[in-house]
C-alpha cells in the first residue's frame, strides 16, 4: 500500500505539467491546473485518512546510488500521516481559491499567459511537500526540499516585475539556502555516526531499508542509542538552524514578512499553513533519530518558541500591510509550536509522561490548527485587498456590510488564532497551557521554571494577538470605507468564498469535537513521548475540553434562540437605521476613524525599544492647523542591524576576489579542473 502514497503526488505533478503544456490557450491551462491540483489532493487526503486507520508502519526501498550512500526509499507512519492530512487537506482549498483568485486577471493577456507556470509550480509544491514527509533517505529528503524550495521561490516571485517580488524572492532564495547547507552538514554527521548501524524496525518506521544506503533513515535510527550519543547534541543545533530557517524561528525568520505579502494570496497561504511546518516536521522526525532527549533540548526549544512568539506577535501588531502582518504571526504560532515541543522533551527527560504527553499533544495539534486558520487568513486578506486594491488596512474599512461572508470568515480565524474558545486554537494552546502546569507542580526545579517561563510567554502572547485581530478586523471590516474602491467592493465569487467557509467551518469543528481530535493523535503522541498510551494521561484534558464544548454549545444555541425571537419580534414592524455615536460631531468622516498605528501605539509605544519604529509626519500646530500628517514604519529590526551589515561585510569581502573574473571560458574549465585536483589528492591521502 505504501507505493499507493506515491499516486497523489505524481497526479499532482501531471496536472502541472498538463497545464505548462497548455500555457498558450490560459482557460484550458487554467482549468487544468486547478481542477488537477484539487482532485489529487482530495485523493491524496483520503487516502491518508484510510492509511492512519489502518495504523501500522510501512516503508519501500529500491537501489539509487549507494556509491553516496543514496537510495529511493520511502515510508509511512504516524508522524508522516499527521502532516500529509493538512498538506493535501489545504492544497486543495487553496487550488479552489487559486481558480478564482487568477481567474480575475483573465483580462490580461500577460497575465493569463502566466497560469500555467504558476499552476505547475503549485502543483510541484504541493508534490514536493508530500515527498519530504514520505523519505526515508537523506539523498532523496534534501532533492523533494530543494524542489520544494524552488518551487516556492518561482510562486514568491511571480509578479518579478514588480521590485518588492524580486526583493523578497532573493531574501527567500538566500534564507532556504543558508537553511540547506546547516541540513546538508547535519546528514553527514548523522550518516557518519549510523554508517555502522544495520538497517532495523524502529520507531522512525523505515524497516527494509537498502544495507548499502548509509543515509538511509533506518540507519540513524538504529544507531540512536549508541553511535548518536555523542554527536546527538550537534544533530539536534544543526537541525533546529537548518529545519527553523524554513519554520520562521526567530531570529532566521526574515524571509517571510517579505515572502508572504509578495506572493500570491492562495500561495501566502499555502506557504504559511503547512510549507513551513515540514520544519517542525524535519525537526520531529530527527529527534527520532537521537534516542533519549537531553533536558537542555527542551530548554532550547522553549526559549526559541518563547522568543519568536513574542517578537513574532509584537512585530505583528505593528504593520500596517495586513498579509505582512499575517506574516508575523507565522512566526509567533512557529514559537507556539516550539514551546509545546519543547515542554513534551522537558517531560521526557525528567521522566513525568503527563508533562510529556499534554506537551507534545498541543504542539502537534496546533501544527494542524494553525494550518487551518492561518490558510483562512490569508484567503480572507486575499479577498480583502483584491476587492478594495490594497493591502494597507489604513485603506481598507468597512468590507463587513459589503463583503459579509469573507468577513464574517476572517472573524472566525481572528479569534481562533487570538485561543478563543470554542475554536480549534483554544484546544492545541489549552493542552500547552496544562502541560507547563503540570510541570510547574513537579518537584523537578528546572522543569518548573521552564514551564513557568512558557506560562508566561504563551499568556502574553494570546493576549498581545488578540489586541493584534482586533486592530486587524476592526481596521479593515468595522468603520467607514476609506477610500472609494473600499466603498465599492463586493464579494469575490464563489470560488473565493466557499474556501474561506470551508476553512473557517473547520476551525469550529475542531473546537466543538476538541476530545476527538485528542483522542484521534494520542497514538502519535505516544510515539513521540516514548510512553505506552498517551490516552491515559490525555484524559483528564479531554474531560476539560468536553466541558468547554458542552458550554459553547449552550452559548451557540442561546445566542441563536435570541436572534430568532429579535427577528419575530421584528416581524411587521418598521425598522429604521443611524449612525452610532458621533462623539458630538455634526458629520464624522473616516479621517475620524482610528488607524492601525493609532490604534497599537500604546501597546507598540511599551515595546519601543524592540520595534525601533520610524516615524515621521507634520504635528499639529497653532488653532487652525492648515495641515497634519502621521506615518509610522517598523522594519524588521534583525534584518536591517544582523542580516544586512554581515551580507553588505561578506559582499565587501568577496568583491575584492572580482579579479578571478576574466569573461574566459577557458580559465574557469582551469578552475574547476584545478578544485576537482585538489579534491581528487585529499581523497587519496
Amino acid at each position: 500500500m505504501i507505493l499507493l502514497s506515491l499516486v497523489p503526488p505524481a497526479l499532482l505533478l501531471l496536472a502541472g505539467l498538463g497545464a505548462f503544456m497548455s500555457a498558450g490557450r490560459p482557460r484550458l491551462s487554467h482549468a487544468l491546473g486547478a481542477a488537477g491540483a484539487t482532485g489529487a489532493s482530495l485523493l491524496g487526503f483520503s487516502a491518508t485518512v484510510v492509511q492512519l486507520a489502518h495504523g501500522g508502519a510501512e516503508a519501500f526501498s529500491v537501489p539509487w546510488n549507494t556509491s553516496i550512500g543514496a537510495s529511493f526509499s520511502i515510508g509511512f507512519d504516524a508522524l508522516s500521516g499527521f502532516f500529509l492530512l493538512p498538506i493535501y487537506g489545504l492544497s486543495a482549498v487553496c487550488a479552489i481559491y487559486g481558480f478564482g483568485y487568477l481567474g480575475g486577471h483573465n483580462a490580461d493577456p500577460a497575465e493569463s499567459r502566466r497560469h500555467g507556470p504558476s499552476w505547475f509550480f503549485f502543483c510541484a509544491l504541493a508534490a514536493s511537500m508530500v515527498l519530504v514527509v514520505l523519505a526515508r533517505n537523506a539523498v532523496l529528503f534534501l532533492a523533494a526540499w530543494e524542489i520544494m524550495s524552488f518551487s516556492s521561490w518561482v510562486l514568491v516571485t511571480h509578479e518579478h516585475e514588480k521590485e518588492e517580488a524580486r526583493q523578497a524572492g532573493i531574501t527567500y532564495l538566500v534564507a532556504t539556502q543558508i537553511g540547506t547547507a546547516f541540513l546538508l552538514v547535519m546528514f553527514l554527521v548523522l550518516g557518519a555516526a549510523g554508517s555502522g548501524a544495520a538497517p532495523a524496525a524502529t520507531l522512525a518506521g523505515t524497516a527494509g531499508a537498502s544495507e548499502g544506503a548509509v543515509l538511509d533513515f533506518s540507519r540513524f535510527a538504529s544507531a540512536a542509542g549508541t553511535a548518536m550519543v555523542p554527536v546527538s547534541g550537534a544533530v539536534f543545533l544543526l537541525s533546529l538552524v537548518g529545519f527553523g530557517t524554513k519554520a520562521g524561528i526567530v531570529p532566521l525568520h526574515v524571509w517571510l514578512p517579505e515572502a508572504h505579502p509578495a506572493a500570491p494570496s492562495h500561495v501566502s497561504a499555502l506557504m504559511s499553513g503547512v510549507m513551513i511546518k515540514t520544519g517542525i516536521y524535519g525537526i520531529l522526525r530527527v529527534l527520532t533519530f537521537l534516542g533519549a532527549p537531553q533536558a537542555w533540548w527542551g530548554w532550547t526549544l522553549v526559549a526559541a518558541g518563547a522568543v519568536s512568539g513574542i517578537v513574532g506577535v509584537l512585530f505583528a501588531l505593528a504593520q500596517h500591510d495586513i498579509k505582512r502582518l499575517l506574516a508575523y504571526h507565522s512566526v509567533e504560532n512557529i514559537g507556539i509550536i516550539l514551546m509545546g515541543l519543547g515542554i513534551g522533551l522537558l517531560g521526557m527527560s525528567y521522566n513525568a509522561p503527563a508533562v510529556a504527553a499534554l506537551g507534545f499533544a498541543g504542539g502537534l495539534l496546533h501544527v494542524l490548527n494553525h494550518a487551518m486558520f492561518k490558510g483562512l487568513l490569508f484567503l480572507g486578506a486575499g479577498s480583502a485587498a483584491r476587492a478594495g486594491g490594497t493591502r494597507d488596512m489604513d485603506r481598507l474599512g468597512g468590507l463587513l456590510r459589503v463583503m459579509p461572508l469573507t468577513g464574517i470568515g476572517f472573524l472566525v480565524g481572528a479569534a481562533a488564532i487570538s485561543g478563543l474558545p470554542t475554536l480549534n486554537g483554544f484546544v492545541s494552546e489549552l493542552l500547552i497551557f496544562l502541560g507547563a502546569f503540570r510541570g510547574l507542580s513537579l518537584s523537578e526545579v528546572p522543569l518548573a521554571v521552564a514551564a513557568a517561563a512558557a506560562i508566561g510567554a504563551l499568556a502574553l502572547i494570546s493576549g498581545l494577538a488578540a489586541a493584534c485581530f482586533t486592530k486587524a478586523f476592526g481596521i479593515s471590516f468595522l468603520g467607514e470605507p476609506r477610500t472609494t474602491q473600499a466603498r465599492e467592493a463586493r464579494e469575490q465569487g464563489p470560488f473565493l468564498v466557499i474556501p474561506i467557509l470551508l476553512l473557517a467551518a473547520g476551525c469550529a469543528l475542531i473546537g466543538f469535537l476538541g476530545p476527538y481530535a485528542v483522542s484521534a493523535i494520542s497514538p502519535l503522541v505516544a510515539q513521540m513521548a516514548g510512553i505506552p498510551a498517551a490516552a491515559d494521561f490525555l484524559a483528564p484534558a479531554r474531560e476539560g475540553l468536553r466541558s468547554v464544548a458542552v458550554a459553547g454549545a449552550a452559548v451557540a444555541a442561546l445566542t441563536g434562540a435570541l436572534t430568532l425571537l429579535r427577528v419575530l419580534l421584528q416581524r411587521g414592524r418598521p425598522v429604521s437605521k443611524a449612525g452610532t455615536w458621533d462623539c458630538g460631531y455634526v458629520k464624522p468622516d473616516a479621517r475620524m476613524q482610528y488607524t492601525s498605528s493609532s490604534f497599537a501605539q500604546p501597546l507598540t509605544g511599551m515595546f519601543g525599544w524592540l520595534l525601533r519604529t520610524v516615524r515621521t509626519g507634520k504635528s499639529v500646530d497653532g488653532l487652525f492647523p492648515a495641515e497634519a500628517r502621521f506615518e509610522s514604519e517598523t522594519p524588521d529590526v534583525f534584518s536591517r542591524r544582523l542580516f544586512r551589515p554581515v551580507f553588505r561585510g561578506a559582499g565587501a569581502v568577496l568583491s575584492r576576489l572580482a579579479w578571478l573574473q576574466h569573461g574566459r571560458l577557458q580559465l574557469y574549465v582551469l578552475y574547476l579542473a584545478a578544485a576537482l585536483l585538489v579534491l581528487l589528492v585529499w581523497r587519496l591521502a
